[in-house]
């Protein structure tokens, strides 16, 4: 898809990415000012102003979340973004702010792996849970009456894509909020909150940072209300970013769009080469043509993602592959510069085969992976 925002006047997504977020320029000072380490602030007189104590805000943080703001709804002044210790910490904070005993909630019965065991806690808070599947925009079925609309799209790990316009109106005819998991796509590869979204949400754990070592997550919203008690729900958990993690995921942002248009490249070059092995089947990424997905996604997203995802004849041949990798590190989690792959129905949770893999491609040559991946389907062919 294309690269940027030129049609609307914006910068292209290069030059949002390297300068999101950047304080204005001061004489002698760095570009980007190093992690803030501070458990409480000077603080004379009445507890006015943005920096009080460390729970609730910090220099660090605010220069993240102004970074990711930009990418998530860029040129908009009427948005808000939190970040979390976690993408899980994000999830939780948008779902046990907005919902109370006795609401209905929509959530997605393939998304990620972690979302059983929210329903099981919504549930035990009095919150009646409906589920169903991504693809064909099925939730629009279990919608009537329920108070938020929780979409994962593309899903993970199974990559259906679902209509985020079409269920945002019907979501919103009925009274409900929109949250997306964003993880996935990015806000590079889809801006859900310009589809009407109310929260854009993701694990910055995954290609935001795009290194493998940092846990974050974060909430983007529209709504100052609904934000607000996102911000309490931090607040009275805890759940906060160390600066250290907060200046790094800055950082790291700034690379943001060099990966990705390597990553999602190469993720469209493994997905052609894999579509010709006769041993590889249920084989999905939005980005090709005859990809079930693929109209839909083509329509909202700019950039299909990293993650590619197949399935081999058993589960002893999708180890065999994954031992057989010497670039790919068998490894949980999707979007990092180093690919990695995984057989997921070792951890339980997900409804796929046993021979089903997820695999993300990282930021090698893309020659050199692709020969990699196609030698350990050669070798353990037998």
């Amino acid at each position: 898809m294309n690269d940027a925002t030129r049609g609307t006047g914006g910068p292209g997504d290069g030059t949002r990415a390297v300068r999101a977020g950047l304080p204005e320029p001061v004489k002698h000072e760095p570009t980007l000012p190093g992690p803030v380490f501070a458990a409480h602030f000077h603080l004379p007189g009445d507890p006015t102003g943005p920096y009080t104590y460390g729970r609730d805000e910090n220099p660090t943080w605010t220069l993240l979340e102004r970074a990711i703001g930009e990418l998530e709804a860029p040129e908009r002044d009427d948005v808000e973004t939190l970040v979390f210790a976690s993408g899980m910490a994000a999830i939780s904070a948008v779902l046990f702010s907005q919902l109370r005993a006795g609401d209905a909630v929509v959530l997605p019965d393939d998304g990620y792996q972690a979302l059983p065991l929210v329903r099981a806690q919504l549930e035990a808070y009095g919150i009646e849970v409906r589920t169903a599947p991504t693809g064909g925009d099925a939730q629009l079925e279990v919608l009537d009456g329920a108070k938020l609309l929780w979409i994962e799209t593309p899903s993970n790990p199974g990559l259906d894509v679902c209509d985020v316009r079409r269920l945002a109106e019907a979501a919103h005819a009925r009274g409900a909020l929109v949250a997306v998991d964003n993880t996935l796509a990015t806000p590079l590869g889809q801006r859900p909150l310009e589809l009407g979204a109310d929260f854009a949400v993701a694990s910055g754990t995954k290609q935001l940072t795009g290194h493998g070592d940092v846990l974050l997550g974060y909430v983007t919203g529209r709504d100052a209300e609904a934000m607000s008690a996102v911000r309490r729900w931090r607040k009275i958990t805890g759940a906060i970013p160390g600066p250290m993690e907060a200046w790094l995921a800055h950082r790291s942002i700034a690379t943001l769009q060099l990966r990705v248009e390597r990553q999602n490249a190469t993720a469209m070059r493994l997905a052609e080469a894999l579509r010709e092995r006769p041993e590889v089947t249920d084989l999905r990424y939005p980005g090709l043509p005859d990809d079930p997905s693929h109209k839909i996604a083509s329509q909202q997203m700019r950039r299909y993602g990293c993650v590619v995802s197949f399935t081999l004849p058993s589960r002893e041949r999708a180890d065999g592959f994954l031992e057989a990798l010497r670039l790919v590190d068998d490894a949980t989690s999707f979007g990092g510069v180093r690919s990695t792959a995984e057989r997921r129905g070792r951890w339980g949770g997900d409804a796929v085969p046993e021979g089903f893999v997820r695999f993300s491609v990282g930021a090698e040559d893309p020659e050199d992976l692709i020969a990699d991946v196609l030698r350990a389907l050669d070798v353990t062919a037998g």
